[in-house]
């Protein structure tokens, strides 16, 4: 309790100290903002901390970190080499920030509850964000350890949550290379992926499981336990409460199939032999013209031993993923509309 003891014997300050005060932030915003734009060189800058910031003295600063002022690091903290703590960030209890990491105004990390918060190397934290706090799972027993591990070059934007996990058994993770924008919510257990967009406003319920380079629009809100496959879309203000196969677009209020999502496979260099193939795919299963002749398991075994189709790795993982979707404790796929095209 020493370093808020520290903070508490202080004597109030006068005007001039204030002006001082605010003197010494105005240089630092000058700093923070000359060191950002700037790859971090850690052998020439030094370590820079604000004399109003509270650093445990047993928590470990890496190598040309800059900590402004009214920021605090606990005692069991770690930050990396060239991270950069905006004013009024916080990191609290078993955190441990990578190298090049930047916290902007208000952001909090980390929580005081047993378990620990893992963030890699470069990565951005916005404004007013929190990530790596207690869940709001009733299920969780005070006392028990929880966990969140985030990857590298990740760029969280202001206030977004995102939770630990709800048991010691399990975790929340992120991946790489993730862009979540604001207002964003990750909770407890959730498993995200590499190269995701996350609109604003997307609300992810606990457990669910997004692959790789998923594409939500604004306002999207997912069930807890769903699945979101690979290079997959879904349209603004969708409400999914089924899972979303792989290459798939979904768009509603109770959000159904609507075709392929043609736009990001071809940006992602999906071949036009490969589109076609899927295409070709994607009608078989989910358009034909009489859907009560052929049950939706004879669709998808025709497919799968179709002479030209199943021997396409885009089309197997697709029907794949379809097949994960209606095994045990799985929540089947979003519905779909016999005349909606690709």
């Amino acid at each position: 309790m020493s370093w808020f003891l520290k903070l508490s014997t202080r004597k109030p300050f006068s005007t001039l100290q204030i002006s001082a005060s605010l003197f010494h932030q105005l240089r630092f915003f000058s700093r923070l903002e000359q060191e950002h734009s700037v790859q971090l060189s850690n052998t020439t800058k030094p370590t820079f901390i604000h004399p109003t910031s509270i650093i445990h003295p047993n928590a470990v600063i890496g190598e040309g970190v800059s900590v402004g002022p009214f920021c605090s690091v606990s005692s069991s903290a770690k930050l990396g080499d060239g991270c950069q703590l905006y004013p009024g960030s916080h990191v609290f209890g078993s955190t441990e920030l990578g190298d090049n990491c930047v916290l902007m105004t208000g952001a909090v990390v980390g929580d005081d509850y047993p378990g620990y918060t893992i963030i890699g190397n470069n990565n951005t934290i916005g404004y007013h964000s929190v990530v790596g706090v207690k869940c709001q799972d009733l299920k969780y027993k005070p006392g028990d350890e929880c966990f969140l591990e985030v990857g590298d070059n990740n760029d969280i934007r202001e206030h977004t949550s995102v939770h630990r996990s709800s048991k010691s058994t399990d975790k929340t993770v992120i991946g790489d290379s993730n862009f979540i924008m604001g207002s964003c919510h990750i909770a407890h257990d959730c498993k995200i992926g590499n190269n995701n967009i996350f609109a604003n406003n997307t609300l992810l319920a606990g457990h669910v499981e997004v692959e790789d380079y998923v594409h939500t629009a604004g306002a999207t809100v997912v069930h807890q336990f769903c699945r979101l496959g690979s290079f997959s879309f879904l349209g603004g203000g969708s409400v999914v409460s089924q899972d979303v196969p792989k290459y798939m677009m979904v768009t509603g209020e109770r959000a159904e199939l609507r075709g392929l999502n043609i736009v990001g496979l071809t940006r992602r260099g999906f071949s036009d032999a490969e589109i076609r193939s899927l295409r070709a795919a994607y009608r078989k299963i989910f358009m034909c013209v009489d859907a009560n002749a052929v049950s939706f398991e004879e669709r998808l075994a025709e497919v799968e031993h179709h002479e030209e189709l199943g021997h396409v790795p885009a089309v197997h993982a697709m029907l794949q993923s379809i097949r994960n979707s209606f095994t045990d404790n799985r929540r089947g796929i979003c519905k779909f509309r016999h005349w909606s095209g690709s």
